[in-house]
Protein backbone atom coordinates (compact mmCIF):
# COMPACT_ATOMS: atom_id res chain seq x y z
CA UNK A 1 0.00 0.00 0.00
CA UNK A 2 1.71 3.24 -1.14
CA UNK A 3 1.97 5.99 1.46
CA UNK A 4 1.97 9.72 0.85
CA UNK A 5 3.24 12.81 2.69
CA UNK A 6 6.09 10.73 4.02
CA UNK A 7 8.98 13.21 3.97
CA UNK A 8 9.12 13.68 7.78
CA UNK A 9 8.84 9.91 8.32
CA UNK A 10 11.59 9.20 5.79
CA UNK A 11 13.81 11.93 7.25
CA UNK A 12 13.23 10.52 10.75
CA UNK A 13 14.07 6.97 9.62
CA UNK A 14 17.19 8.26 7.86
CA UNK A 15 18.39 9.92 11.07
CA UNK A 16 17.24 7.22 13.51
CA UNK A 17 18.55 4.14 11.70
CA UNK A 18 21.40 5.46 9.56
CA UNK A 19 22.54 8.59 11.40
CA UNK A 20 22.34 10.92 8.37
CA UNK A 21 20.71 14.36 8.42
CA UNK A 22 20.47 14.83 4.66
CA UNK A 23 19.88 12.74 1.57
CA UNK A 24 22.49 12.39 -1.17
CA UNK A 25 21.52 13.68 -4.66
CA UNK A 26 18.50 11.83 -6.14
CA UNK A 27 17.97 9.57 -3.10
CA UNK A 28 14.83 11.31 -1.84
CA UNK A 29 13.19 11.47 -5.29
CA UNK A 30 13.84 7.76 -5.85
CA UNK A 31 12.48 6.85 -2.41
CA UNK A 32 9.31 8.93 -2.95
CA UNK A 33 8.76 7.25 -6.33
CA UNK A 34 9.01 3.79 -4.73
CA UNK A 35 6.68 4.82 -1.89
CA UNK A 36 4.07 5.85 -4.48
CA UNK A 37 4.12 2.24 -5.70
CA UNK A 38 5.93 3.01 -8.97
CA UNK A 39 8.54 0.88 -10.71
CA UNK A 40 11.95 2.54 -10.66
CA UNK A 41 15.32 2.27 -12.42
CA UNK A 42 18.10 3.96 -10.42
CA UNK A 43 21.56 4.47 -11.93
CA UNK A 44 23.80 5.82 -9.19
CA UNK A 45 27.61 5.82 -8.98
CA UNK A 46 29.42 3.68 -6.43
CA UNK A 47 29.21 5.54 -3.13
CA UNK A 48 26.03 7.34 -4.21
CA UNK A 49 23.90 5.59 -1.57
CA UNK A 50 21.95 3.07 -3.69
CA UNK A 51 21.03 0.71 -0.87
CA UNK A 52 19.17 3.40 1.12
CA UNK A 53 16.85 3.80 -1.90
CA UNK A 54 15.22 0.46 -1.09
CA UNK A 55 16.10 0.12 2.61
CA UNK A 56 14.20 3.27 3.66
CA UNK A 57 10.98 2.44 1.75
CA UNK A 58 11.23 -1.09 3.22
CA UNK A 59 11.16 0.44 6.71
CA UNK A 60 8.41 2.96 5.90
CA UNK A 61 5.99 0.48 4.34
CA UNK A 62 4.20 -2.42 6.07
CA UNK A 63 5.54 -5.85 5.07
CA UNK A 64 8.91 -7.15 3.90
CA UNK A 65 11.21 -6.01 1.08
CA UNK A 66 12.71 -8.80 -1.05
CA UNK A 67 16.21 -7.86 -2.19
CA UNK A 68 17.87 -9.86 -4.98
CA UNK A 69 21.64 -9.64 -4.70
CA UNK A 70 24.31 -11.51 -6.71
CA UNK A 71 27.05 -12.02 -4.14
CA UNK A 72 26.99 -13.82 -0.80
CA UNK A 73 29.61 -11.45 0.65
CA UNK A 74 27.53 -8.45 -0.44
CA UNK A 75 24.38 -9.81 1.22
CA UNK A 76 26.22 -10.61 4.43
CA UNK A 77 27.75 -7.11 4.65
CA UNK A 78 24.42 -5.38 4.09
CA UNK A 79 22.54 -7.61 6.54
CA UNK A 80 25.23 -7.18 9.22
CA UNK A 81 25.09 -3.38 8.76
CA UNK A 82 21.27 -3.33 8.96
CA UNK A 83 21.21 -5.45 12.10
CA UNK A 84 23.80 -3.22 13.75
CA UNK A 85 21.39 -0.33 13.01
CA UNK A 86 18.56 -2.14 14.78
CA UNK A 87 16.76 -3.32 11.63
CA UNK A 88 15.47 -6.90 11.31
CA UNK A 89 17.09 -8.33 8.18
CA UNK A 90 18.30 -11.75 7.01
CA UNK A 91 19.69 -13.42 3.92
CA UNK A 92 19.09 -16.80 2.29
CA UNK A 93 21.56 -18.60 0.03
CA UNK A 94 23.12 -21.96 -0.73
CA UNK A 95 26.13 -21.40 1.56
CA UNK A 96 24.06 -21.54 4.77
CA UNK A 97 23.51 -24.63 6.94
CA UNK A 98 20.00 -26.02 6.61
CA UNK A 99 19.00 -25.08 10.19
CA UNK A 100 19.89 -21.45 9.49
CA UNK A 101 17.90 -21.48 6.25
CA UNK A 102 14.86 -22.94 8.07
CA UNK A 103 15.06 -20.35 10.85
CA UNK A 104 15.29 -17.53 8.30
CA UNK A 105 12.27 -18.81 6.36
CA UNK A 106 10.32 -19.23 9.59
CA UNK A 107 11.09 -15.57 10.54
CA UNK A 108 10.11 -14.46 7.03
CA UNK A 109 6.75 -16.24 7.18
CA UNK A 110 6.08 -14.89 10.66
CA UNK A 111 6.51 -11.33 9.33
CA UNK A 112 9.54 -10.68 11.56
CA UNK A 113 11.83 -9.37 8.76
CA UNK A 114 11.83 -5.91 7.18
CA UNK A 115 14.42 -6.91 4.54
CA UNK A 116 15.05 -10.36 3.12
CA UNK A 117 18.11 -10.79 0.86
CA UNK A 118 18.17 -13.67 -1.58
CA UNK A 119 20.43 -14.82 -4.44
CA UNK A 120 18.87 -14.87 -7.95
CA UNK A 121 19.54 -18.65 -8.07
CA UNK A 122 17.50 -19.17 -4.88
CA UNK A 123 14.50 -16.85 -5.22
CA UNK A 124 12.44 -19.25 -7.34
CA UNK A 125 12.94 -22.07 -4.84
CA UNK A 126 10.89 -19.91 -2.46
CA UNK A 127 7.93 -19.10 -4.73
CA UNK A 128 5.33 -20.69 -2.43
CA UNK A 129 6.66 -18.79 0.58
CA UNK A 130 6.71 -15.46 -1.31
CA UNK A 131 3.03 -15.87 -2.22
CA UNK A 132 2.16 -16.35 1.46
CA UNK A 133 3.83 -13.22 2.86
CA UNK A 134 3.20 -9.48 2.73
CA UNK A 135 5.81 -8.08 0.28
CA UNK A 136 6.18 -4.29 0.09
CA UNK A 137 8.73 -4.10 -2.75
CA UNK A 138 11.24 -6.03 -4.83
CA UNK A 139 14.74 -4.57 -5.16
CA UNK A 140 17.07 -5.93 -7.85
CA UNK A 141 20.59 -4.89 -6.87
CA UNK A 142 23.45 -4.86 -9.43
CA UNK A 143 20.70 -4.89 -12.06
CA UNK A 144 23.16 -4.69 -14.98
CA UNK A 145 23.63 -8.45 -14.39
CA UNK A 146 20.29 -9.09 -16.16
CA UNK A 147 21.40 -7.57 -19.45
CA UNK A 148 23.57 -9.37 -21.96
CA UNK A 149 24.52 -5.83 -23.08
CA UNK A 150 25.78 -5.17 -19.56
CA UNK A 151 29.29 -5.84 -18.29
CA UNK A 152 28.62 -8.67 -15.85
CA UNK A 153 25.82 -10.79 -17.31
CA UNK A 154 24.46 -13.52 -14.99
CA UNK A 155 22.08 -16.07 -16.56
CA UNK A 156 20.31 -16.57 -13.19
CA UNK A 157 19.08 -12.97 -13.40
CA UNK A 158 17.13 -13.58 -16.63
CA UNK A 159 14.28 -15.34 -14.79
CA UNK A 160 13.60 -12.26 -12.66
CA UNK A 161 11.36 -10.84 -15.39
CA UNK A 162 8.65 -13.24 -14.19
CA UNK A 163 8.39 -11.43 -10.83
CA UNK A 164 6.24 -8.74 -12.48
CA UNK A 165 3.89 -11.41 -13.87
CA UNK A 166 3.52 -13.07 -10.48
CA UNK A 167 3.34 -9.87 -8.41
CA UNK A 168 2.02 -7.20 -10.80
CA UNK A 169 1.02 -4.71 -8.07
CA UNK A 170 4.25 -4.75 -6.06
CA UNK A 171 6.72 -1.98 -6.96
CA UNK A 172 10.07 -3.08 -8.33
CA UNK A 173 13.25 -1.04 -8.07
CA UNK A 174 16.31 -1.98 -10.15
CA UNK A 175 19.65 -0.44 -9.12
CA UNK A 176 23.12 -0.35 -10.63
CA UNK A 177 26.17 1.89 -10.61
CA UNK A 178 26.89 1.60 -14.32
CA UNK A 179 24.73 1.20 -17.39
CA UNK A 180 24.88 2.95 -20.75
CA UNK A 181 21.54 3.85 -22.37
CA UNK A 182 21.23 0.52 -24.27
CA UNK A 183 21.76 -1.40 -21.02
CA UNK A 184 19.24 0.82 -19.16
CA UNK A 185 16.55 0.10 -21.77
CA UNK A 186 17.38 -3.61 -21.68
CA UNK A 187 17.15 -3.78 -17.86
CA UNK A 188 13.64 -2.25 -17.98
CA UNK A 189 12.61 -4.62 -20.78
CA UNK A 190 14.04 -7.77 -19.14
CA UNK A 191 12.35 -6.94 -15.82
CA UNK A 192 9.01 -6.30 -17.60
CA UNK A 193 8.70 -2.76 -16.27
CA UNK A 194 8.37 -0.61 -19.43
CA UNK A 195 6.95 2.35 -17.50
CA UNK A 196 9.70 2.43 -14.87
CA UNK A 197 10.79 5.95 -14.05
CA UNK A 198 14.54 6.41 -14.60
CA UNK A 199 16.73 8.32 -12.16
CA UNK A 200 20.26 8.84 -13.43
CA UNK A 201 22.74 10.52 -11.09
CA UNK A 202 25.83 12.30 -12.34
CA UNK A 203 28.69 9.93 -13.08
CA UNK A 204 31.28 12.54 -12.18
CA UNK A 205 33.56 11.73 -9.23
CA UNK A 206 35.81 14.82 -9.28
CA UNK A 207 37.92 13.59 -6.33
CA UNK A 208 39.30 10.66 -8.38
CA UNK A 209 42.54 11.40 -10.22
CA UNK A 210 42.49 9.49 -13.53
CA UNK A 211 45.91 8.23 -14.62
CA UNK A 212 46.86 5.94 -17.54
CA UNK A 213 50.43 4.71 -18.08
CA UNK A 214 52.15 2.35 -20.53
CA UNK A 215 52.13 -1.26 -19.27
CA UNK A 216 55.89 -1.82 -19.29
CA UNK A 217 57.71 -2.85 -16.09
CA UNK A 218 54.44 -2.74 -14.16
CA UNK A 219 55.82 -4.15 -10.90
CA UNK A 220 58.58 -1.54 -10.82
CA UNK A 221 56.03 1.18 -11.53
CA UNK A 222 53.72 -0.13 -8.77
CA UNK A 223 56.55 -0.25 -6.22
CA UNK A 224 57.50 3.32 -7.15
CA UNK A 225 53.83 4.37 -6.81
CA UNK A 226 53.51 2.70 -3.37
CA UNK A 227 56.48 4.63 -1.97
CA UNK A 228 54.30 7.72 -1.89
CA UNK A 229 51.18 5.82 -0.74
CA UNK A 230 52.49 3.94 2.30
CA UNK A 231 49.93 2.86 4.93
CA UNK A 232 47.06 3.66 2.52
CA UNK A 233 44.38 1.16 1.54
CA UNK A 234 44.27 0.18 -2.12
CA UNK A 235 43.15 -2.46 -4.61
CA UNK A 236 45.08 -3.85 -7.60
CA UNK A 237 42.88 -5.53 -10.24
CA UNK A 238 44.34 -8.27 -12.46
CA UNK A 239 42.81 -10.32 -15.28
CA UNK A 240 43.86 -13.78 -14.07
CA UNK A 241 44.13 -15.66 -10.78
CA UNK A 242 47.76 -16.44 -11.56
CA UNK A 243 48.71 -12.78 -11.92
CA UNK A 244 46.94 -11.83 -8.65
CA UNK A 245 49.11 -14.39 -6.86
CA UNK A 246 52.30 -13.26 -8.64
CA UNK A 247 51.74 -9.56 -7.95
CA UNK A 248 50.79 -10.19 -4.29
CA UNK A 249 53.95 -12.31 -3.79
CA UNK A 250 56.16 -9.60 -5.30
CA UNK A 251 54.62 -6.94 -3.06
CA UNK A 252 55.05 -9.17 0.01
CA UNK A 253 58.70 -9.72 -0.93
CA UNK A 254 59.10 -5.92 -1.13
CA UNK A 255 57.75 -5.58 2.42
CA UNK A 256 54.13 -4.61 1.68
CA UNK A 257 51.14 -6.16 3.40
CA UNK A 258 49.28 -7.58 0.37
CA UNK A 259 46.84 -10.47 -0.11
CA UNK A 260 45.61 -12.15 -3.28
CA UNK A 261 41.84 -12.59 -3.73
CA UNK A 262 40.19 -14.66 -6.48
CA UNK A 263 37.45 -17.21 -7.06
CA UNK A 264 39.87 -20.12 -6.55
CA UNK A 265 40.21 -19.36 -2.82
CA UNK A 266 37.73 -20.98 -0.40
CA UNK A 267 34.76 -18.82 0.56
CA UNK A 268 35.92 -18.81 4.23
CA UNK A 269 39.33 -17.47 3.21
CA UNK A 270 37.77 -14.90 0.89
CA UNK A 271 35.51 -13.68 3.73
CA UNK A 272 38.49 -13.45 6.07
CA UNK A 273 40.59 -11.48 3.52
CA UNK A 274 37.68 -9.13 2.86
CA UNK A 275 37.09 -8.63 6.60
CA UNK A 276 40.81 -7.85 7.15
CA UNK A 277 40.70 -5.28 4.35
CA UNK A 278 37.53 -3.58 5.60
CA UNK A 279 38.91 -3.34 9.14
CA UNK A 280 42.32 -2.00 7.94
CA UNK A 281 44.28 -5.08 9.07
CA UNK A 282 45.36 -5.63 5.46
CA UNK A 283 46.09 -2.57 3.37
CA UNK A 284 46.48 -3.99 -0.16
CA UNK A 285 44.26 -6.48 -1.99
CA UNK A 286 45.39 -7.89 -5.35
CA UNK A 287 42.24 -9.25 -6.93
CA UNK A 288 40.35 -10.45 -9.95
CA UNK A 289 37.11 -8.55 -10.53
CA UNK A 290 35.42 -11.05 -8.18
CA UNK A 291 36.43 -8.61 -5.43
CA UNK A 292 34.75 -5.39 -4.50
CA UNK A 293 31.09 -5.51 -5.48
CA UNK A 294 29.29 -3.94 -2.54
CA UNK A 295 32.44 -3.48 -0.43
CA UNK A 296 31.55 -0.75 2.01
CA UNK A 297 34.93 0.81 2.74
CA UNK A 298 35.15 4.57 2.48
CA UNK A 299 38.92 5.08 2.80
CA UNK A 300 40.29 3.22 -0.23
CA UNK A 301 42.87 5.77 -1.44
CA UNK A 302 43.89 4.19 -4.75
CA UNK A 303 42.88 1.58 -7.33
CA UNK A 304 45.35 0.16 -9.87
CA UNK A 305 44.36 -1.80 -12.97
CA UNK A 306 47.30 -4.10 -13.68
CA UNK A 307 45.50 -5.09 -16.90
CA UNK A 308 43.06 -3.11 -18.99
CA UNK A 309 39.40 -3.89 -18.15
CA UNK A 310 37.20 -5.21 -20.95
CA UNK A 311 34.81 -2.24 -20.91
CA UNK A 312 34.32 1.24 -19.48
CA UNK A 313 31.46 0.15 -17.18
CA UNK A 314 33.69 -2.34 -15.38
CA UNK A 315 36.53 0.19 -15.18
CA UNK A 316 34.22 2.89 -13.82
CA UNK A 317 32.69 0.59 -11.23
CA UNK A 318 36.11 -0.60 -10.03
CA UNK A 319 37.72 2.86 -9.75
CA UNK A 320 34.54 3.94 -7.93
CA UNK A 321 35.58 1.78 -4.98
CA UNK A 322 38.18 4.43 -4.13
CA UNK A 323 37.56 7.80 -2.53
CA UNK A 324 34.06 7.07 -1.33
CA UNK A 325 34.67 9.45 1.58
CA UNK A 326 34.98 12.29 -0.94
CA UNK A 327 38.71 12.78 -0.23
CA UNK A 328 41.29 12.64 -3.05
CA UNK A 329 42.03 9.18 -4.49
CA UNK A 330 44.35 8.02 -7.28
CA UNK A 331 43.28 5.62 -10.04
CA UNK A 332 46.01 4.14 -12.22
CA UNK A 333 45.45 2.07 -15.37
CA UNK A 334 48.28 0.22 -17.11
CA UNK A 335 47.66 -0.02 -20.83
CA UNK A 336 49.30 -2.41 -23.27
CA UNK A 337 48.19 -3.73 -26.64
CA UNK A 338 48.86 -7.28 -25.40
CA UNK A 339 45.90 -6.85 -23.00
CA UNK A 340 43.67 -5.77 -25.90
CA UNK A 341 44.67 -8.91 -27.85
CA UNK A 342 43.92 -11.13 -24.84
CA UNK A 343 40.54 -9.49 -24.19
CA UNK A 344 39.61 -9.86 -27.86
CA UNK A 345 40.31 -13.59 -27.55
CA UNK A 346 38.04 -13.79 -24.47
CA UNK A 347 35.18 -12.17 -26.44
CA UNK A 348 35.51 -14.36 -29.54
CA UNK A 349 32.76 -16.90 -30.00
CA UNK A 350 30.49 -15.53 -27.27
CA UNK A 351 26.83 -14.79 -28.19
CA UNK A 352 27.48 -11.06 -27.64
CA UNK A 353 30.91 -10.99 -29.34
CA UNK A 354 30.14 -7.98 -31.53
CA UNK A 355 28.85 -5.94 -28.62
CA UNK A 356 31.76 -6.91 -26.34
CA UNK A 357 34.29 -5.95 -29.01
CA UNK A 358 32.58 -2.58 -29.52
CA UNK A 359 32.81 -1.94 -25.76
CA UNK A 360 36.45 -3.05 -25.72
CA UNK A 361 37.17 -0.57 -28.51
CA UNK A 362 35.69 2.27 -26.44
CA UNK A 363 37.85 1.21 -23.50
CA UNK A 364 40.91 1.23 -25.77
CA UNK A 365 39.98 4.72 -27.04
CA UNK A 366 39.79 5.94 -23.45
CA UNK A 367 43.23 4.49 -22.65
CA UNK A 368 44.75 6.06 -25.78
CA UNK A 369 43.01 9.46 -25.36
CA UNK A 370 45.09 12.57 -25.89
CA UNK A 371 42.57 14.96 -24.31
CA UNK A 372 40.89 15.20 -20.86
CA UNK A 373 40.13 11.67 -19.64
CA UNK A 374 37.20 12.69 -17.47
CA UNK A 375 35.47 14.23 -20.48
CA UNK A 376 35.95 10.95 -22.38
CA UNK A 377 34.69 8.88 -19.42
CA UNK A 378 31.59 10.99 -18.76
CA UNK A 379 30.89 11.32 -22.48
CA UNK A 380 30.59 7.52 -22.65
CA UNK A 381 27.69 7.70 -20.18
CA UNK A 382 26.07 10.55 -22.10
CA UNK A 383 27.17 13.28 -19.69
CA UNK A 384 28.82 16.46 -20.95
CA UNK A 385 31.64 18.14 -19.02
CA UNK A 386 31.84 21.80 -20.14
CA UNK A 387 35.60 22.14 -19.53
CA UNK A 388 38.68 20.00 -18.93
CA UNK A 389 38.75 18.50 -15.44
CA UNK A 390 42.24 19.47 -14.24
CA UNK A 391 42.45 16.18 -12.32
CA UNK A 392 43.78 13.59 -14.79
CA UNK A 393 47.22 12.77 -16.20
CA UNK A 394 46.48 14.67 -19.42
CA UNK A 395 45.12 17.83 -17.77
Amino acid sequence: MPITNTTPTIKNLLKTHFGYDQFLPNQEKIIQNVLKGNDTLAIMPTGGGKSLCFQLPALALPGTAIVVSPLIALMKDQVDALRSNGISAAYFNSSQPQEEQQQTLSDLQAGKLKLFYVAPESIFLLEDTLHRIDINLFAIDEAHCISSWGHDFRPAYTRLGSLKEQFPHIPLIALTATADSATQDDIAKQLAMPKAKKFIASFDRPNLYLDVRPGQKRIQQILQFLKSHREESGIIYCLSRKSTQNVANKLLAAGYDAKAYHAGISSEERSSIQEDFITDRTSIIVATIAFGMGIDKSNVRWVIHYNMPKNIEGYYQEIGRSGRDGLPAHTLLFYSFADVVQLRKFAEGSPTEEYQLAKLERMQQFAEALSCRRRALLGYFGEHLPEDCGNCDIC
